[in-house]
């Protein structure tokens, strides 16, 4: 397993839409194994394969405490969203930045597993925010999207302050 570069906010790259996963291979379950390193380490609790430049629909998801729950999710689908739930959200690749966005309560969602068989789940709470985030990094849009102009060019500019490699 490796450690793969965390795209950062406002890398254009991060607004890229991924492609399905034709087959789930050793490919596929070797970008698993480095996401799921990737995002233990950084510390996160889920990370979209959008995130370190794969443009793949792959997320991994552990919200446990003890981090030995890793949930993979390949070409995710959301099939329903219930609710309504408000709570801080933060991203590796918007380091150090957390706001209030507004998410489903619940959602069932359609995916693939390592095993490259189709499952359904439901989820609420903290997984069921964590998917729709995950989700969101698929299709290109990041949670500052969620935020007003002024927040995002504040984000934005904080950022590049703090990462020169990065441009507007």
């Amino acid at each position: 397993m490796a450690r793969l570069p965390i795209l950062i906010y406002p890398d254009p790259r991060l607004q890229k839409v991924a492609l399905p996963v034709a087959s789930v291979d050793a490919k596929i379950r070797q970008l698993v194994g480095d996401m799921a390193e990737t995002m233990y380490a950084a510390p996160g609790v889920g990370l979209a394969a959008t995130q370190v430049d794969v443009h793949l629909q792959v997320i991994v998801i552990d919200v446990s405490d003890d981090k030995s729950q890793l949930q993979v999710f390949i070409n995710p689908q959301l099939l329903t969203r219930d609710g309504e739930c408000e709570g801080e959200e933060g991203c590796l690749s918007v380091p150090g930045v957390y706001d209030n966005v507004v998410r489903s309560a619940s959602v069932r969602v359609r995916a693939l597993g390592l095993d490259g068989k189709v499952f359904e789940m439901d989820a609420e709470g903290m997984l069921a925010v964590c998917i729709q985030h995950e989700i969101d990094h698929l299709q290109g849009k990041l949670f500052v999207d969620y935020l007003s102009r002024l927040k995002q060019t504040r984000i934005r500019n904080k950022l590049i302050k703090h990462h020169p490699r990065l441009t507007a």
